[in-house]
Protein backbone atom coordinates (compact mmCIF):
# COMPACT_ATOMS: atom_id res chain seq x y z
CA UNK A 1 0.00 0.00 0.00
CA UNK A 2 2.68 2.51 1.11
CA UNK A 3 6.32 2.37 0.06
CA UNK A 4 8.83 4.92 1.35
CA UNK A 5 12.33 4.82 -0.09
CA UNK A 6 15.38 6.62 1.32
CA UNK A 7 13.69 9.90 2.17
CA UNK A 8 15.71 12.77 3.60
CA UNK A 9 14.26 15.95 5.04
CA UNK A 10 15.85 19.15 6.35
CA UNK A 11 14.75 22.11 8.47
CA UNK A 12 17.19 24.84 7.53
CA UNK A 13 20.60 23.27 8.01
CA UNK A 14 19.34 20.50 10.29
CA UNK A 15 19.09 17.01 8.81
CA UNK A 16 15.82 15.72 10.31
CA UNK A 17 15.01 12.52 8.40
CA UNK A 18 17.94 10.35 7.34
CA UNK A 19 17.45 7.76 4.58
CA UNK A 20 14.16 6.52 6.02
CA UNK A 21 12.66 3.41 4.43
CA UNK A 22 9.32 1.96 5.45
CA UNK A 23 6.32 0.02 4.22
CA UNK A 24 2.69 -0.18 5.31
CA UNK A 25 0.45 -3.00 4.15
CA UNK A 26 -3.31 -3.24 3.71
CA UNK A 27 -4.94 -4.95 6.65
CA UNK A 28 -2.08 -4.13 9.02
CA UNK A 29 -1.18 -1.51 11.62
CA UNK A 30 2.38 -0.22 11.32
CA UNK A 31 3.46 1.47 14.55
CA UNK A 32 6.27 4.04 14.65
CA UNK A 33 7.91 4.52 18.03
CA UNK A 34 10.75 6.59 19.42
CA UNK A 35 11.61 9.22 21.99
CA UNK A 36 10.47 12.81 21.60
CA UNK A 37 12.18 14.78 18.87
CA UNK A 38 13.47 11.87 16.77
CA UNK A 39 11.48 12.81 13.65
CA UNK A 40 8.29 10.76 13.94
CA UNK A 41 5.87 13.65 13.37
CA UNK A 42 8.10 15.05 10.62
CA UNK A 43 7.91 11.67 8.88
CA UNK A 44 4.11 11.70 8.99
CA UNK A 45 3.98 15.28 7.72
CA UNK A 46 6.32 14.27 4.91
CA UNK A 47 3.98 11.41 3.97
CA UNK A 48 1.10 13.89 3.83
CA UNK A 49 3.09 16.52 1.92
CA UNK A 50 2.92 19.11 4.70
CA UNK A 51 6.71 19.36 4.69
CA UNK A 52 8.84 18.71 1.59
CA UNK A 53 11.42 15.96 1.36
CA UNK A 54 14.84 16.67 -0.11
CA UNK A 55 15.46 13.25 -1.65
CA UNK A 56 13.77 9.86 -1.86
CA UNK A 57 10.33 8.70 -2.93
CA UNK A 58 6.86 8.04 -1.49
CA UNK A 59 4.46 5.72 -3.30
CA UNK A 60 0.86 4.78 -2.55
CA UNK A 61 -0.33 1.67 -4.39
CA UNK A 62 2.53 2.13 -6.84
CA UNK A 63 1.73 5.78 -7.59
CA UNK A 64 4.51 8.28 -6.87
CA UNK A 65 3.28 11.00 -4.51
CA UNK A 66 6.42 12.68 -3.18
CA UNK A 67 5.89 15.73 -5.39
CA UNK A 68 2.11 15.87 -4.95
CA UNK A 69 0.33 18.53 -2.91
CA UNK A 70 -1.38 17.58 0.37
CA UNK A 71 -4.83 17.84 -1.23
CA UNK A 72 -3.77 15.61 -4.12
CA UNK A 73 -2.50 13.06 -1.59
CA UNK A 74 -5.88 13.22 0.17
CA UNK A 75 -7.59 12.59 -3.16
CA UNK A 76 -5.20 9.70 -3.81
CA UNK A 77 -6.43 8.04 -0.61
CA UNK A 78 -4.45 9.31 2.40
CA UNK A 79 -6.31 10.31 5.56
CA UNK A 80 -4.35 12.19 8.24
CA UNK A 81 -5.15 12.68 11.92
CA UNK A 82 -2.62 15.22 13.23
CA UNK A 83 -1.19 15.44 16.71
CA UNK A 84 -3.41 17.71 18.78
CA UNK A 85 -6.49 16.78 16.70
CA UNK A 86 -6.83 20.22 14.99
CA UNK A 87 -10.58 20.09 14.68
CA UNK A 88 -12.49 23.28 13.84
CA UNK A 89 -13.65 24.41 17.27
CA UNK A 90 -16.31 26.87 16.04
CA UNK A 91 -17.83 24.45 13.53
CA UNK A 92 -20.37 21.82 14.52
CA UNK A 93 -19.56 18.13 14.56
CA UNK A 94 -21.47 17.72 11.29
CA UNK A 95 -19.57 20.59 9.67
CA UNK A 96 -16.25 19.12 10.82
CA UNK A 97 -17.18 15.78 9.27
CA UNK A 98 -18.15 17.51 6.02
CA UNK A 99 -14.70 19.10 5.91
CA UNK A 100 -13.41 15.57 5.44
CA UNK A 101 -15.53 15.46 2.27
CA UNK A 102 -14.39 18.88 1.05
CA UNK A 103 -13.07 17.69 -2.32
CA UNK A 104 -16.21 15.67 -3.09
CA UNK A 105 -19.53 17.05 -4.36
CA UNK A 106 -21.69 18.96 -1.88
CA UNK A 107 -24.37 16.28 -2.06
CA UNK A 108 -22.01 13.53 -0.84
CA UNK A 109 -23.52 12.11 2.37
CA UNK A 110 -21.55 11.55 5.53
CA UNK A 111 -20.85 7.79 5.59
CA UNK A 112 -23.19 6.16 8.15
CA UNK A 113 -20.31 3.89 9.16
CA UNK A 114 -18.73 6.80 11.02
CA UNK A 115 -21.60 6.83 13.50
CA UNK A 116 -21.34 3.08 13.92
CA UNK A 117 -17.66 3.47 14.79
CA UNK A 118 -18.22 6.51 17.03
CA UNK A 119 -21.87 6.57 18.22
CA UNK A 120 -21.30 9.64 20.40
CA UNK A 121 -20.82 11.80 17.29
CA UNK A 122 -24.35 11.13 16.07
CA UNK A 123 -25.70 12.41 19.37
CA UNK A 124 -23.63 15.59 19.05
CA UNK A 125 -24.01 16.49 15.37
CA UNK A 126 -25.15 20.04 16.12
CA UNK A 127 -22.70 20.71 18.94
CA UNK A 128 -19.60 22.81 18.29
CA UNK A 129 -16.37 20.88 18.11
CA UNK A 130 -14.82 23.08 20.77
CA UNK A 131 -17.51 22.03 23.26
CA UNK A 132 -16.54 18.34 23.06
CA UNK A 133 -14.24 16.65 25.54
CA UNK A 134 -10.69 15.85 24.45
CA UNK A 135 -11.59 12.23 23.81
CA UNK A 136 -14.67 13.15 21.81
CA UNK A 137 -12.60 15.61 19.76
CA UNK A 138 -10.12 12.83 18.99
CA UNK A 139 -12.95 10.59 17.81
CA UNK A 140 -14.19 13.45 15.65
CA UNK A 141 -10.73 13.98 14.16
CA UNK A 142 -10.46 10.29 13.26
CA UNK A 143 -13.98 10.25 11.81
CA UNK A 144 -13.20 13.35 9.74
CA UNK A 145 -10.14 11.59 8.26
CA UNK A 146 -12.25 8.49 7.54
CA UNK A 147 -15.08 10.41 5.87
CA UNK A 148 -13.47 10.24 2.43
CA UNK A 149 -12.81 6.49 2.87
CA UNK A 150 -9.00 6.59 2.61
CA UNK A 151 -6.81 3.66 1.64
CA UNK A 152 -4.08 4.78 4.07
CA UNK A 153 -4.89 6.22 7.50
CA UNK A 154 -2.12 8.08 9.35
CA UNK A 155 -2.55 8.84 13.06
CA UNK A 156 -0.16 10.96 15.13
CA UNK A 157 -0.41 10.09 18.85
CA UNK A 158 -4.18 9.56 19.04
CA UNK A 159 -4.06 8.72 22.78
CA UNK A 160 -2.42 11.98 23.83
CA UNK A 161 -4.43 13.57 26.65
CA UNK A 162 -7.30 11.08 26.30
CA UNK A 163 -9.16 9.34 29.12
CA UNK A 164 -8.58 5.55 29.38
CA UNK A 165 -12.13 4.53 28.39
CA UNK A 166 -11.89 6.39 25.08
CA UNK A 167 -8.36 5.07 24.47
CA UNK A 168 -9.92 1.60 24.50
CA UNK A 169 -12.62 2.72 22.06
CA UNK A 170 -10.04 4.21 19.71
CA UNK A 171 -7.93 1.07 19.86
CA UNK A 172 -10.98 -1.04 19.06
CA UNK A 173 -11.80 1.11 16.01
CA UNK A 174 -8.20 1.02 14.72
CA UNK A 175 -8.12 -2.78 15.00
CA UNK A 176 -11.52 -3.09 13.33
CA UNK A 177 -10.45 -0.89 10.42
CA UNK A 178 -7.26 -2.86 9.90
CA UNK A 179 -9.03 -6.21 10.11
CA UNK A 180 -11.33 -5.26 7.22
CA UNK A 181 -8.24 -5.71 5.05
CA UNK A 182 -8.72 -2.80 2.64
CA UNK A 183 -6.84 -0.10 4.54
CA UNK A 184 -3.26 0.35 5.76
CA UNK A 185 -2.78 2.18 9.06
CA UNK A 186 0.33 4.03 10.20
CA UNK A 187 0.34 4.96 13.88
CA UNK A 188 2.81 7.11 15.81
CA UNK A 189 2.34 6.45 19.50
CA UNK A 190 4.16 7.22 22.76
CA UNK A 191 1.94 4.96 24.90
CA UNK A 192 3.93 1.74 24.54
CA UNK A 193 1.28 -0.74 25.73
CA UNK A 194 -1.30 0.71 23.33
CA UNK A 195 1.20 0.53 20.46
CA UNK A 196 2.22 -3.03 21.27
CA UNK A 197 -1.37 -4.20 21.46
CA UNK A 198 -2.17 -2.88 17.98
CA UNK A 199 1.11 -3.36 16.11
CA UNK A 200 1.28 -5.85 13.27
CA UNK A 201 4.61 -4.28 12.32
CA UNK A 202 6.78 -1.81 14.22
CA UNK A 203 9.53 0.67 13.46
CA UNK A 204 11.72 2.49 15.99
CA UNK A 205 13.29 5.83 15.09
CA UNK A 206 16.38 7.46 16.59
CA UNK A 207 17.85 10.80 15.45
CA UNK A 208 15.80 10.81 12.27
CA UNK A 209 16.80 7.32 11.17
CA UNK A 210 15.27 3.86 11.48
CA UNK A 211 16.92 2.13 14.44
CA UNK A 212 14.95 -1.12 14.37
CA UNK A 213 11.91 -2.71 12.72
CA UNK A 214 10.08 -5.98 12.87
CA UNK A 215 6.84 -7.80 13.64
CA UNK A 216 4.61 -6.47 16.37
CA UNK A 217 4.45 -9.89 18.00
CA UNK A 218 8.22 -9.71 18.55
CA UNK A 219 8.40 -6.30 20.22
CA UNK A 220 9.16 -7.68 23.69
CA UNK A 221 11.69 -10.22 22.38
CA UNK A 222 13.35 -7.47 20.33
CA UNK A 223 13.69 -5.20 23.38
CA UNK A 224 11.64 -2.38 21.88
CA UNK A 225 10.44 -1.12 25.28
CA UNK A 226 14.02 -0.38 26.30
CA UNK A 227 14.76 1.31 22.98
CA UNK A 228 12.00 3.86 23.46
CA UNK A 229 12.29 4.33 27.24
CA UNK A 230 13.03 7.91 28.29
Amino acid sequence: MLQVNNINQYYGGSHILRDVNMEAHAGKVTVILGRNGVGKTTLLKSLMGLVPIKTGSIELEGKALHQATPYDRARAGIGFVPQGREIFARLTVEENLRMGLAYKSASTPIPPELFELFPVLKQMLNRRGGDLSGGQQQQLAIARALAAQPRLLILDEPTEGIQPSIIKDIGRVIRMLADRGDMAIVLVEQYYDFAQELADDYMVMERGAVLAKGKGANMEIDGVRALVAI
